[in-house]
């Protein structure tokens, strides 16, 4: 091939470094966003902001990272450009792709592990061919890899793991300790001191540590700041404890706030400085290939000595890089997906857990638990009694946002912040690329565990919730190695048609994925109401609740509608996907009867002479979700085991019944939407309509029974059918009971919130 093909080459690896920047910043933007978004220390465009700042600045310091990308991991003196350029787009390919898929499907991965090992699978493939097109006695794979660079980084990964969640976990016992949960009173005693130690902190890793990777800090510069590192830091502790005293006594302000905006914009840079070269750090490196190339005589032959030296990076490249993530992150719908996963998991009240728990999370919490009640036991009494005081979150009532509360305190804000950022910021001024994401969910997860954010009632569900997302990680790195791998090995033997086809397949992975998030993001939005919500209005929430149970009763219409007419036609794939969405509808339940329990706590303290019946809202939500699925999970057994379908006569009869229960939740529904107090005779017509019909369709049934014409499995079925249609109408009568109760019963609720005709 000619040289001219190698400088289109160069140019898509340019082009696909403004998509893995986007790709990338959509995934990471959860390491920086989370804490600050999760304790609601600012209007979310401020946040954007700072981020934006830092990563602005961040950019400026990840010059001696990009040395990974081009010596780090395999040695690029043993080969030349064109082996290079197909290592680096084999890379880029599958870096798009593997990140695009996680951003798809809401997953935060790490950047850092997927290009390392995209990295080490495309220069084991092309090394590999290499050996075998090359004489006896040629190099082995090992001289080919940096082993031990690559062995580096994949230790100090995993190291981070634990040296994260362990700082995490003790930093935020301390802070926790200091401060306790009525933060807000020892601000005023020593909060100057402790900020002042945060900034004196970040200076010390962002500024002093990461100086000598910056592309604009002269030697003589770096040397300056290293040399007087002390007395910068001792400075700006003392200025900073200076200005937070005066913010604290005379303007009333939390400095806990600013501390979290300036951690903010510290994790941001150390996020931009770190990472960033798993965006542009190979196609930066594909280009120093190509000008090195045509510099020589023999450029498609040369060996790539040049690379394995130092290269300087300009200052202008990382900027354009810069501002390509910060409108990413500006305009990423699914940089907005991102983030859930690591605030549930931190959230310090009990909430919707997203995990299930495993035998493994059990067995986890079990043996910590007793590691802690050994400690405890070796704690002298008053020790424990001290530490109990300080630590129990139940001696301070954080005040409550209308509408929503902060999934945790600007305490462990800040101590995520801080710790992520210098953890991340120590690793880049040792050339170490760890994984930003990582950190800052470890560090999460060890302030929200010594936080007791994981109690007994969550536990096991948050370190499901852990273990799944490590689990993911290291899926990350075996798919990444995989991909790269082959994808190097097709664009060797295939050259340009083989690069071509797999752009096209990456252009079609890409289309799919991004429908498949559009329709999650629109499935969300409409499903957003179910979300828990942490309000303090006992009469929005009484609102909200009978809100919630008109969609529940919708989404289990429309699912018994298509669920009854799958039965009917024998349509095994349609039942299972019902089959799938019930344990959606059982989540939603369980959402609304937590509801519940909030608005009775909320009520009671309002008004003490609360509505018993109200209570019982919660059974009547079990029973209805309880029958819903029933009747889906007994038709998808029947229908997916191949038994005999529902005779002829069996099927009008239960389409009676199908219209009869429909026309029951549709009316209930509506009633609940309106908040109009009704006359539900018609309902109540309609119920005895259908056990009428459940009479009459019983003496027939047995007959069948007696004849033979109706198989013992199908009668079950039958039979289960119609009495959970049964049970479901006497459910939606139950809440409309209730429903009219709290009605008459709270009068300022229905001025305030209500519209009916008196």
């Amino acid at each position: 091939m000619s040289i001219e093909v190698f400088f289109v080459a160069v140019l898509i690896l340019l082009l696909f470094a403004v998509f893995d920047l986007s790709v990338g910043v959509a995934n990471d933007a959860v390491n920086f966003l989370n804490s600050s978004i999760g304790s609601r220390v600012a209007p979310y465009f401020v946040i954007m902001i700072v981020a934006s700042l830092g990563i602005l600045a961040g950019v400026t310091f990840s010059g001696g990272m990009m040395e990974v990308a081009r010596k780090g991991i395999f040695h690029p003196q043993f080969f030349t450009m064109p082996e290079l350029i197909t290592i680096f787009m084999a890379v880029m390919l599958t870096d798009i792709l593997l990140l695009d898929l996680f951003n798809a499907h809401g997953l935060p991965t790490s950047t850092t592990v997927s290009i390392v090992f995209e990295l080490l699978g495309a220069a084991v493939a092309v090394s590999l061919i290499k050996i075998m097109h090359a004489a006896e006695g040629s190099m082995t794979l090992g001289e080919y890899i940096n082993t031990a660079k690559a062995m580096m980084i994949v230790f100090g990964i995993l190291l981070s793991i634990i040296v994260a969640f362990v700082c995490g976990a003790l930093v935020q016992f301390i802070s926790r300790l200091i401060f306790t949960f009525d933060y807000q009173k020892r601000l005023k005693r020593y909060g100057a001191i402790w900020g002042g130690v945060a900034m004196a902190t970040i200076t010390f890793f962002i500024l002093v540590k990461g100086a000598k990777g910056a592309s604009f800090m002269t030697p003589e510069t770096v040397d300056w700041i290293k040399s007087h590192s002390l007395f910068m830091l001792v400075s700006i502790f003392i200025v900073s404890a200076i200005i937070f005293q005066i913010l604290i006594s005379f303007f009333k302000i939390n400095i806990l706030k600013p501390v979290v905006l300036v951690g903010t914009f510290a994790l941001a840079m150390a996020f931009a400085a770190n990472d960033l070269v798993n965006f542009i750090g190979v196609p930066l490196a594909g280009l120093n290939a190509y000008y090195t190339a045509i510099a020589s005589s023999d450029p498609l032959n040369i060996a790539m000595v040049a690379l394995s030296k130092k290269v300087q990076s300009h200052t202008l490249w990382l900027l354009i890089a810069g501002v390509i993530m910060v409108l990413t992150l500006w305009f990423s719908k699914k940089a907005r997906t991102v983030t859930e996963t690591e605030i549930s998991l931190g959230q310090q009240e009990e909430g919707t857990e997203r995990f299930e728990s495993i035998w493994l999370s059990r067995s986890i919490v079990s043996m910590v638990h007793s590691v802690i009640e050994s400690i405890k036991s070796l704690t002298p009494q008053a020790v424990r009694n001290h530490i109990g005081r300080r630590m129990d979150p139940s001696i301070h009532q954080p005040a409550m946002i209308r509408g929503n509360q902060p999934s945790f305190d600007l305490v462990r804000a800040s101590v995520n912040l801080m710790v992520a950022s210098a953890v991340v910021s120590f690793a880049t001024s040792m050339k170490l690329p760890l994984s930003t994401t990582y950190v800052t969910f470890m560090v999460a997860m060890g302030s929200s565990f010594s936080d007791q954010a994981w109690g007994m009632e969550s536990a096991v569900y948050r370190v499901t919730g852990v273990l799944t997302v490590i689990g993911g990680w290291f899926m990350t790195a075996f798919i990444a190695f995989i991909t790269a791998f082959f994808f190097a090995a097709i664009i060797h033997y295939l050259k340009v048609p083989g690069v071509l086809v797999l752009m096209f397949f990456a252009v079609l992975l890409i289309w799919k994925n991004h429908k498949k998030h559009e329709g999650r993001v629109r499935e969300t939005e409409e499903q957003k109401i179910f979300n828990l919500k942490k309000i303090s209005d006992a009469h929005l929430a009484v609102s909200n609740t009978f809100d919630h149970t008109a969609s529940l009763l919708k989404e289990i219409r429309r699912s018994l509608d298509v669920s009854f007419d799958a039965l009917f036609d024998q349509d095994v794939d349609t039942l299972n996907r019902q089959r799938k969405k019930v344990k959606q509808i059982q989540v939603w339940s369980n959402i609304i009867m937590a509801n519940v329990f909030k608005v009775l706590r909320l009520l009671q303290k309002e008004d003490p002479q609360i509505s018993l019946k109200f209570a019982q809202t919660i059974r009547r939500l079990q029973k209805l979700s309880d029958g819903h699925r029933d009747i889906v999970l007994r038709a998808y057994v029947h229908t997916s085991n191949q038994h005999k379908g529902l005779l002829d006569v069996q099927v009008e009869e239960l389409k009676k019944v199908k219209i009869c229960i429909l026309d029951i939740l549709e009316k209930v529904e509506n009633t609940f939407n309106k908040k109009e107090i009704v006359d539900y005779q018609n309902i109540i017509d309609l119920y005895h309509h259908i056990r009428d019909l459940a009479d009459q369709f019983n003496k027939v049934q047995i007959e069948r029974i007696r004849n033979d014409t109706s198989k013992t499995r199908l009668s079950l079925l039958y039979y289960a059918i119609v009495g959970n249609c049964l049970m479901l109408t006497k459910q939606n009568i139950k809440l409309l009971e209730i429903f009219n109760e709290s009605f008459q019963f709270d009068k300022q609720l229905s001025k305030s919130y209500y519209k009916f005709d008196t």
